[in-house]
This record gives C-alpha cells, structure tokens and sequence, in this order.
C-alpha cells in the first residue's frame, strides 16, 4: 500500500450503442485527471472504465447491420477503447459486460438476490423507451413523450423479475442526509431525496423476456438480466467481487470505491438502485457519487440524432489531444453545464495556451540561453516584488490540491493559470532584458530567472494530470529531475548548474480562427456531400431489392417444384430501415425461419401474430436490407395493388402441415 493508502474511481461504463461524442469522452478526460492527480499526492490509484454491451436497443442495431449482437458490440467496444487511448487516459482496466467473469457473477447475483427474497417474478405493463432501456408511468411521460431523451415510446407487456425497492428505501434516506458528500454536487442530492426516495419508489423491474441479448436468467431460461443489475455490477465484478463471498484481492484492496464519476442523467441509477443493490449485498456503499454536468454545443445538448455532435477524433485532428483535454476539463463548471464551439475552443487556445503558457515557457528558456548560455543558477539577489511571485507559486500548490479533493476540476486549473499569468506579469515588472545590458545586474539576472524557471517547473508538475503530454515537454526542456508532487511543497527545489533546453519547442501555436474556421467548414461541407452520395446510393440499392422482391414470382411450369406449408407467426416487426417491410418469425413445425416480407402499408404486427399462413418452403435465402429472408408468404391483391389480403388458414392445423 501506498502511503496515502488506495483509491479507487470509475467512469460510467459507455453504452455500445454508437460512436461516441466529445460529450461522452468528456467523462473519462475528467477521471483521468483526478486519477492521476490522486496518483501525483501519492495513492495507490484504480482507475476503471469500460462497456456497457447487452440490451434490446444493441440486439436491433445489429440486426439493422446484418450481424449478430457480439460483432456489434466487439466492433463499438473497440472504437470506444481507441478513442479512449488517443485522448491519453490512464485508465488501469477496462471492463466490458461480455467478459466471461462478469456474465458468471451477475449471474450469481441475480441468484444471490432472488434466493432471499429480494427479487420476485411479476408483469410489467407500462410505457418503454428503446433508446433509454428504461420503463415509464403514464405520468412521468412528457407530452406523452420519454422524459429523459424525448423521443416515443411503447406499450410494453411482459413477464418479468423485479426488485423490491421499498425495502430499503428508508435506510438510504438516512444514509445520503447522514453522509453529506455521498452524493456532488449538492443539487443533485436534493433532486434525488425530493423528487425519487421521499415519494416512495416503484419496484424495479430487473429482467426482460421481449429480446434475447443479455446475461440469462440461469435458473429461469426464457429470461435476461435487464441493464442495471448487469451493468452497475461492473464496479465490484471488475475488483473480484464473488457473490459466494470468496473475493478476489482487489475487491478487498480498493472496495467501497472513493468516487463514481457519472453523468448527472444517470445519477437516479447510481445513487438509488446501485445503493439499494448493494445494501441487499450487504456491502459498503460508495464513499461519493459525482454527477458531473454536461458538454453543450451552443445552448442544447449534444447529441447524435439531433445533428450537431463534435467527435474527439475530430477535435484532436486539428488542434491536438492537450489542447481537447484543456478545453474540456477548463470550460466545464463544478455544477452547471459547459459550452462547446469551435470558436470558443479556437480562442481558448490561442489566449491560455498559446499566450500564457506557450508564451512564458518560450521567453524564459530564451532569455536563460541568451544570456547564461542556459545554465541555471540563484545567487538569491532578491528584492520585494520576488515575494510576491514566491508566495502565489506556494500557495498554487495547496489551492490547486484544495480544489482537486472538491473534484473541481476547472478551478483547480485556474489556480495553475493564475501563477502563469502572474509570472507573466513579473517578467514586466523585473524587465529581464534591461537587467541583461548592466554588468553589475548579472546577478539579479540570474534570480529573475531563477524564479521564472521555478514557477514554470511548479506549474508543469501540477500540469502532469491535466495536459500530460505538455507537462512533460515543459520538464524535459528545462532539464530538471524534481518532478515529482513533493518537490514543489517549497519553492527553489530546481536544481542549479543544469543547463535548459537550448531551442525550445513551440508549445501551442497561435491559429489564424477565420483560416482555421474556414477549413474546418470546407471538411464538414466534403464529408457531407459524401454521406449524401452514400446514402442516396444505399436509398437506390434499397429500392432495386424491394422491386426484385415485388417480382419474385414463380412461373406456371414450375409449380410442381413449390413446396408450400402452414406456417404459425410466432413474431412481427417493422424492419428497422425500411418503412415497406415487416420481418416475421415463423414456426414451421420442425424448424423456426425468418421471413422478410413488402406488406407493411396493409397490416399491423398486432393483427398478425398468431396467425396461420401459406408459407414456400424451398425458396434460396435473399436478404433485405441486411436481413436475411427464408420463404415467402402467400398473398392476394387487387391489380391496382391498392388492396392486398394475406392467405391464411382458417382451421388450427398443426404447423408444418403440407399444402397439396
């Protein structure tokens, strides 16, 4: 153990779902910080991260793709993973839900949690939101609407596994009024006491029986853990948590965590159902839960369906990984939302890091090289204004650590950016280069220059968990071994007799914002004219299998080569990209087939399922719009086709009879 002892913090863990925005990335940028800054004061650090990957709204984005639910979530976890490595977070493991372990013991919790009582089998009857994984009242719909993401919902009924809420309710009530910090910040504690745990809280329903991709139910197969048992397990499966009691060292090393770092949408999640879980554990509760705000571009959220999401990669491309870093972690207040332009980033970095710390950095290595050929000294020629800088240099230390154990993160920034802009400042007021044409100034010189070096190394030590990459350029120029937290406790720790970098290199470079602006609209106008092309061509590629799938008649003379059956329509659903056709699953007798069919405009799925039909049998699979079709349903219409009438078969014989 380290002599701070452990810590341990996490991320939520992404949902698999799509590509993720610099919203979602914002997240783990924060957590890194705090992770590593943790990490500088000397503890022993945990940092997890990982992917959410099970649930009905992947198991339909895989069918839209033509391939199975895990290729999906292989494919998105990958992408997820690399874009957190390009924006340098240090995470120590990432967990996905697929993994082997985490299946076994959500599997065993689940088991764990239905054994005494907790858990019990009922029917859910309610509205869904796919998008969200999250069931509604009437009442807590807006404008009939989810009131979480806005989009539609469906009525949903199905059997189903819930958990009884109520039963420990009471005790996290007198946990989160005993345990001020549980939940950060502090209007985010009234919301949950206020508007969820005082009013009383519905029973929380745990399985699913409408989709198959998830971790079963394993003594109950027709069932699959719904989101929240699978995925807030993740914090103790990860450590080692076994729930035969038989833990890993981990868990015994790093649980109950130090902080969660959520998005303040999912703090109900994480600070009512994940305490309550764990309380039926028997186990410790986290010690904080940290809902940070969100990223906005402009004045609304950003979001992918709405048009207007910035991508990390893309904002690395052109301005790099310290400069997104900055900007993130700098423009997002403790509490309330943060903003996101390119113009705001632009003048960001062209008035903090490329003047105030670029700036500073590259006049004070000049000046060392000009005029002692670099070699650092300190004949201590000190007069009154050196205090000043001295005593902003010490107290930088202590402040930015105050701010750091508060989790606030942008002030903590601000601190290190008060001690640059001052030495800045003291440049002017010492005139260095005055100092350098009198002889008998060579010694105040030196100092001057001393205290700038000092307060530089100071400032990029502390930088180390905010822009790593620059802190660690600004300490090898300066050629210093004390870069360590402890070193900057007192100021003049910088050694003497070393000799700076003799050309420097330029941090961050000034950006012209109309050229940078410009070129920036120009590669959006591009990318856009290309997914215009592709999708009119996908568009194009859609109608041609729609209109070959209208044609696709046998002739007369082949009739006797028909192989036509009864078939039973156990399910139907609209295709997820193409508004004509409805995917159905057939029950054959001996087998189950999928058949993809063009009569969406005459029939609802509702008035279908259960149905009889004529079905051929010995057709080749074709696939439509990704999805595979094996058979045909026979049909009757009008020939102006304003009518068609499914042939059905009014006496229930079994599935799988011949039709002769």
């Amino acid at each position: 153990m380290s002599e701070k002892g452990n810590y341990y913090i996490t991320t939520a863990i992404a949902y698999t779902s799509g590509r993720p925005h610099i919203g979602n990335t914002y997240e783990i940028i924060l957590t890194d910080a705090i992770a590593r800054y943790r990490r500088e004061q000397g503890y022993n650090v945990f940092f997890q991260t990982g992917t959410d990957e099970h649930g009905q709204k992947i198991e339909e984005k895989a069918k839209e793709a033509g391939i199975t639910p895990k290729q999906f979530v292989d494919d998105i976890a990958g992408s997820i993973r690399k874009n957190f490595d390009m924006m340098n977070t240090s995470y120590d493991y990432f967990v996905r839900t697929t993994d082997e372990g985490h299946v076994k013991q959500v599997q065993k919790i689940f088991k764990k949690l239905y054994d005494q009582g907790d858990i019990y089998k009922g029917k859910y009857e309610g509205m869904y939101c796919t998008p969200c994984e999250s069931f509604w009242t009437e009442s807590q719909l807006i404008d009939g609407k989810c009131p979480d993401c806005g989009r539609p919902v469906q009525k949903a009924s199905e059997e189903a596994y819930f958990f009884k809420m109520n039963k420990y309710t009471d005790r996290l009530i007198k946990h989160i009024e005993d345990n001020p910090e549980f939940i950060q910040p502090e209007s985010r504690k009234n919301e949950m006491l206020n508007n969820f745990l005082k009013p009383g809280l519905q029973d929380l329903c745990v399985s699913r029986t409408s989709f198959t991709w998830g971790i079963p139910v394993d003594f109950d197969n027709k069932h699959v853990v719904y989101v929240w048992i699978d995925a807030l397990s993740n914090y103790i499966t990860s450590l080692g948590y076994d729930a035969d009691g038989n833990h890993g060292d981990n868990f015994k090393k790093f649980w109950p965590a130090d902080v969660h770092i959520i998005g303040k949408d999912i703090l109900r999640f994480h600070t009512i159902y994940w305490p309550i879980m764990l309380m039926a554990l028997d186990l410790p509760l986290p010690k904080q839960v940290f809902g940070h705000p969100w990223l906005l571009v402009g004045d609304g959220k950003m979001s992918k369906s709405k048009g207007n999401a910035i991508y990390a990669d893309e904002l690395v491309h052109y301005f790099g990984v310290d400069a997104v870093r900055y900007f993130c972690l700098h423009e997002m207040p403790f509490a309330q939302d943060g903003t996101i332009t390119w113009e705001l980033m632009i003048e960001r970095i062209n008035s903090d890091l490329a003047n105030i710390l670029g700036n500073l950095v590259s006049r004070t290595l000049s000046m060392q090289n000009k005029y002692f050929d670099g070699v650092v000294s300190n004949p201590k020629a000190y007069e009154a204004i050196d205090q000043e800088l001295i005593d902003i240099a010490k107290d930088t230390v202590k402040r930015v650590d105050e701010k750091m154990n508060e989790l606030r993160v942008g002030d903590a920034i601000d601190e290190i950016f008060t001690l640059l802009r001052r030495s800045n400042k003291y440049i002017d007021e010492t005139t260095p280069w005055a100092l350098g044409k009198d002889e008998s100034k060579q010694d105040r010189l030196a100092t001057v220059l001393y205290n700038l070096l000092e307060s530089i190394r100071i400032a990029a030590v502390l930088l180390k968990s905010f822009i790593p990459e620059t802190a660690e350029k600004i300490l090898k120029e300066l050629h210093t071994n004390q870069t360590e937290h402890e070193s900057i406790r007192e100021f003049g720790a910088l050694e003497c007799g070393i000799i700076v970098e003799t050309k420097p290199e330029i941090l961050f470079a000034r950006i012209d914002a109309a050229k940078m602006l410009e070129q920036i609209e120009s590669d959006h106008s591009r990318a856009a004219e290309e997914k215009a092309k592709a999708e009119a061509k996908k568009a194009k590629e859609t109608k041609q299998e729609e209109e070959t799938m209208a044609k696709d008649l046998i002739k007369i003379d082949d009739f006797d080569k028909i192989e036509l059956k009864i078939g039973k329509i156990l399910k139907c659903e609209k295709h997820p990209n193409a508004d004509r056709l409805l995917v159905f699953q057939i029950d054959l007798g001996e087998e189950q087939r999928q058949i993809v069919s063009s009569i969406a405009e005459f029939f609802t799925c509702e008035e279908l399922v259960g149905k009889n039909v004529v079905v051929v049998t010995n057709l080749k699979p074709a696939k439509f719009r990704g999805l595979e079709s094996n058979g045909m349903l026979l049909c009757a219409s009008t020939p102006n086709d304003e009518q068609l009438d499914l042939l059905t078969i009014a006496r229930d014989l079994p599935a799988g009879t011949n039709v002769d």
